[in-house]
């Protein structure tokens, strides 16, 4: 199966589209001499700098033992804007710091394209302590594997190609125990790496480079059933899992592929997950099944959020499951869209306590009481900065799949997709009905104000999600659409082909309903996913509950813990909508019943810096 994604996968939906244009005018503030400071450092291209050339601190300062990892995931995040929109201003940016790089590499001897020393790396085959060489370079060679990738940049391939001999030269002669040591130390993405360039390549060097970078103490284990995860810091293996799965697609090597299925297994079907759909406390895995115990002001790091993403999208393409489908789309929800550019706004004359915007939320805190810690722009630039501007680079990823004669519908957003299918060309026009009757969207609105008949069709909260799909083939075309029919649902869903309603369970199997037919030009699919409260136990306690709405986890806003009553009341009855719509859209906000004291519900995702709490103790 692969991915439909490309330029010719039009994102559509507001909130995303937000998102994305918050991240590209971000990409815009950075100026290239500040990403490029610690490779013309090491290049030895500054000589008496002054502090002003020195725009970027924190993890990128100089004296940081990390610095220059961001640049990597700059690249990355331009290559995928060209290939998502053809973002030529962008990619121009990216394609100049990649001939820099290449001038960098040639003031180093030819090999070297690093912003750190060559002798951490001979530090570390010794057992000196020092902070993730592997991990810090893997970041220059994602970006400039997805320069290639999606941009076509032959420079930046030859930079790699030239900067992995440097460690084919390195490892050459050591044996499988001082390999092993010398993993030991966050090796991050380099297998990865090590299997894309083989694909690019077709050169044997890579495979050499695989083997000696096989993790075998972890990956040993892992294969042998041993819990090696638990307790252990979790973004040091989530990318050589990856690795491992890249490996297997451009070897076949069965290895490989067994053991990205064992480490999803332990890490997310044997270990459970927050409401959220994250798994981690202070970038520790926690234990099996028992999360009651690490809820803290760390819980859910961004960068794990992103990369189990990346590795459920492989594991989909494998396997076709819907499971790692409905993964994607509560961890895009409820990690993503929580932890980065965050916007409030406030209307009128009110005025916030707090600032207004947020970049980057390095975790999501799920202790009552905590609030969110944004990340600034120009300094900080710890590891999720870098993940945070890929995230948000190209949104019309998880949206659509393909595999002979089948599309499958990922994430449900409004889009079009133009793609080829049993030889036939066809296009897919994917759009959410919000069943509010009106696109008056402000007091500024000048939207048409005609009468529509689900202006009292649907009083209150209609609490569906409709989603529409126009199919226009060219001519007719008998394909088969999997539509997803989300792990969340509590009601039944339905489903209408051209306004007649369809035997939904009859087609329905493994999380997907197959729509089979000799589609014509303006065939329409309307599937209602209903929506409903619903509470949600955490893993390891007695009496402790989070609250979703469809896949959207719910914050009560509160500075320290609150508990609720139940008062002979079932649990997902504790909360009724509030204030339930603004001019032409229906909110997500709710409120508490059969308490004293109220509390207010909110998205997660609309978290800003107030007080919150996300697991509520409940009583009778």
């Amino acid at each position: 199966m692969k991915s439909l994604y490309g330029k010719k996968v039009v994102l559509k939906d507001g909130e995303l589209l937000s998102k994305e244009r918050d991240n590209r005018s971000y990409l815009d503030e950075l100026k290239s001499p500040a990403l490029l400071q610690n490779f013309y450092q090491e290049a030895g291209l500054y000589q008496n700098f002054g502090s002003k050339f020195m725009a970027h601190t924190g993890w990128e300062d100089p004296s940081c033992q990390l610095r220059g990892h961001f640049l990597g995931h700059f690249l990355s995040a331009c290559a995928m804007y060209y290939y998502e929109n053809g973002d030529e201003e962008l990619i121009a940016k990216a394609n100049r710091i990649v001939h820099e790089l290449k001038r960098c590499q040639i003031e180093n001897g030819g090999l070297w394209a690093a912003s750190i020393p060559e002798k951490y790396f001979y530090w570390i085959a010794k057992g000196k302590q020092v902070w993730a060489p592997h991990y810090n370079v893997h970041k220059t060679f994602m970006g400039l594997c997805d320069m290639y990738r999606y941009a076509g940049n032959k420079e930046a391939l030859e930079v790699a190609v030239d900067f992995s001999k440097w460690f084919y030269d390195f490892t050459s002669g050591k044996s499988r125990e001082e390999m092993d040591d010398i993993l030991d130390f966050e090796t991050g993405g380099m297998l990865e790496i090590w299997a894309d360039l083989y694909e690019f390549t077709n050169d044997k060097m890579y495979l050499e480079l695989i083997e000696r970078y096989d993790r075998h103490r972890l990956f040993d284990r892992l294969l042998e059933g041993v819990d090696v995860l638990t307790n252990m810091h979790a973004n040091t293996t989530i990318p050589e899992a990856i690795g491992a799965a890249r490996v297997y697609e451009v070897t076949g090597n069965e290895r490989y592929k067994n053991i990205a299925l064992k480490y999803w297994e332990l890490a997310v079907s044997r270990r459970g997950s927050f409401v959220t759909g994250g798994q981690t406390c202070g970038e520790i895995w926690t234990p099996l099944k028992s999360m009651a115990e690490r809820l803290g002001d760390k819980n859910q790091e961004h960068c794990t959020v992103y990369n189990m993403m990346r590795l459920a999208d492989i594991l989909f393409k494998w396997t076709g499951k819907a499971q790692f489908l409905d993964y994607i789309e509560k961890n895009l929800y409820n990690g993503i869209m929580a932890q980065g550019y965050f916007r409030g706004g406030h209307a009128n004359g009110q005025s916030a306590e707090y600032p207004e915007e947020g970049l980057i939320t390095y975790f999501l805190p799920m202790s009552a009481g905590l609030r969110k810690g944004w990340g600034q722009k120009f300094s900080d630039f710890f590891c999720c900065h870098g993940t945070l501007v890929q995230a948000n680079a190209a949104h019309n990823r998880f949206l659509y799949y393909a595999e002979e004669n089948t599309v499958y519908t990922g994430v449900y957003a409004a889009s079009s997709a133009e793609f080829e299918l049993c030889g036939k060309n066809i296009k897919i026009e994917q759009y959410r009905d919000t069943l509010s009757g009106s696109f008056h969207s402000s007091s500024t609105s000048s939207a048409e104000q005609a009468i529509d008949a689900n202006t009292h069709i649907y009083p209150h909260q209609p609490d569906v999600l409709k989603q529409c799909f126009v199919i226009t083939p060219n001519g007719e075309a008998e394909f088969t659409i999997a539509l997803r029919i989300p792990s969340w649902l509590r009601k039944k869903p339905s489903l209408f082909i051209n306004g007649e309603e369809a035997d939904i369970e009859s087609i329905s199997k493994d999380g997907f309903a197959y729509v089979k037919r000799l589609f014509k030009p303006g065939d329409k699919l309307e599937l209602f996913l209903p929506l409903s409260i619903y509470a949600t136990k955490l893993e390891g306690s007695d009496n402790m509950y989070a609250f979703s709405y469809g896949p959207i986890a719910l914050a009560g806003l509160s500075d320290c813990e609150r508990t609720l009553h139940k008062k002979g009341h079932e649990t997902n009855d504790l909360l009724v909508h509030d204030n339930e719509r603004e001019w032409g859209s229906w909110k997500e906000t709710f409120k508490t019943r059969y308490e004293d004291s109220g509390i207010k519900f909110i998205p997660l995702k609309q978290i800003g810096y107030e007080r919150y709490q996300v697991y509520f103790p409940i009583t009778d």
